[in-house]
């Protein structure tokens, strides 16, 4: 855990004169720490940057890498994977933002090769789990097209299966309360999209963290440091690392991945 992010504590020793008195320890912290805030940073992690990914069939400009940020404008639908073996265990950890009201992109996990092969311009990988990256206006969007809130997807990290990829979903099935009092279900218990317990992605125009931990087939995904969601028995548990571009402008920064045993 970087220094930055570790809540700063101070240790007040009370000395009282009488004997008979214990010493007394009182611990006050500054600020609650986060359960798991993981930046890249120690032994086996290695930044990734633009280069490190193929553009598999967007257009020269879809990709592009600025003062260390990847940018994507989201035109067409597609995939940039990543280069090298396939990951089977590993570590991810990444900033995103959106630039746009509802914007929509994404993180591919698992994909086959096949995901990518001759893959039509203006189409997204066809297999593998999707760690949803999603812009809150997706979600007021839905509600004023339709009149309700959605009951199948959040903008709050929803993990799933895509194509003929396989997962046990971690939460299948989801009830928010607001904070006015309203409440709404997303899912059902046999679904296979696995729905945050917390909704805690930023807006537009706002940096949020993510950090994936995969291995033996389960992931799970922390957002701004707290375990919201994750799935298990993936098929496939191998496979490469992709990002998505979706129809808006989206940047990534200080990615980085660790392989594991």
């Amino acid at each position: 855990m970087p220094a930055s992010s570790r809540s700063a504590a101070l240790l007040v020793l009370a000395f009282v004169a009488a004997p008979t008195v214990p010493c007394t320890l009182v611990w006050t912290l500054a600020s609650p720490l986060p359960r798991a805030f993981v930046d890249g940073d120690g032994p086996g992690w290695h930044a990734l940057t633009l280069a490190d990914f193929q553009n598999v069939n967007g257009e020269a400009d879809t990709w592009r890498e600025q003062d260390g940020v990847i940018v994507c404008t989201g035109v067409p639908n597609g995939g940039a994977r990543l280069k090298g073996e396939a990951l089977t265990n590993f570590e991810l950890v990444v900033e995103w933002k959106h630039h746009a009201f509802a914007g929509n992109s994404g993180l591919f996990v698992w994909c086959p090769e096949a995901a990518f092969t001759d893959l039509p311009k203006g189409t997204l990988p066809r297999h593998g789990i999707e760690v949803q990256v999603l812009d809150l206006g997706l979600e007021d969007q839905w509600l004023k097209q339709h009149g309700k809130r959605s009951d199948w997807f959040t903008s709050h990290g929803d993990v799933f299966p895509v194509g003929n990829a396989k997962m046990v979903a971690h939460d299948p099935q989801r009830t928010y309360t607001l904070p006015g009092g309203e409440t709404y279900t997303v899912g059902n218990p046999k679904s296979s999209r696995s729905f945050p317990r917390q909704r805690l992605v930023k807006p537009a125009g706002e940096w949020n963290h993510y950090y994936v931990r995969a291995v033996n087939g389960e992931i799970r995904l922390w957002v701004n440091g707290e375990e919201v969601t994750g799935g298990s028995k993936c098929e496939p548990a191998t496979g490469f690392l992709a990002l998505e571009s979706e129809g808006a402008k989206v940047e990534y920064r200080n990615m980085r991945l660790r392989r594991l045993p």
